[in-house]
């Protein structure tokens, strides 16, 4: 792993949640979507953030791991910023598994939290997921595509309108 996070620490309340940049990193968010989709097996994945820049940054992140993660071939609905309830309201009628990224400004570094979420909106614990991703990070194994056909996509959501702009 080129570079390690304590996931004892890190991989804990339902995601991944630590202070940046000191405990946890970008490359996090590209694992957890990753990993996300892999033990959920999705082909779908709702993503959304409270809009604050170094969310934007990890959403951005889990939204690409969650597009290269083997052979799942994941369709991302990237809702952008939203609440957790919108975002939780819309993977529940996507079907789909749902990921939401806040970070809380303090000093001396912003903390971080990505909140996993399963089909149902519950959020992943020890007995449904969190376990095994805390797991495939450990051992670095840290799923990757298997060939370019089954990489994902990224889907902005809501579309663009008929005159290509987003509402």
């Amino acid at each position: 792993m080129l570079n390690p996070i304590d996931t004892d620490a890190v991989i804990r309340n339902g995601g991944a949640v630590g202070r940046y940049p000191d405990q946890i990193h970008g490359a996090v968010g590209w694992w957890m979507g990753s990993c996300l989709v892999v033990t959920a097996k999705a082909s779908r994945l709702a993503v959304a953030h409270d809009g604050h820049p170094v969310s934007i940054e990890f959403a951005d992140r889990l939204c690409q791991g969650a597009t290269h993660a083997q052979h799942y071939a994941c369709t991302v609905r990237y809702l952008r910023q939203r609440p957790a309830e919108e975002l939780l309201a819309e993977a529940k009628a996507y079907e789909a598994p749902a990921a939401w990224v806040s970070t809380q400004p303090a000093a001396p570094g912003d903390t971080v939290h990505i909140r996993l979420y399963t089909t149902h909106g519950i959020l992943l614990d020890e007995t449904n997921g969190l376990a095994d991703i805390r797991d495939l990070i450990n051992q670095d194994r840290v799923p990757i595509p298997v060939n370019t056909q089954a990489q994902g996509k990224i889907v902005p959501w809501p579309p663009a309108s008929p005159e290509g702009s987003c509402p």
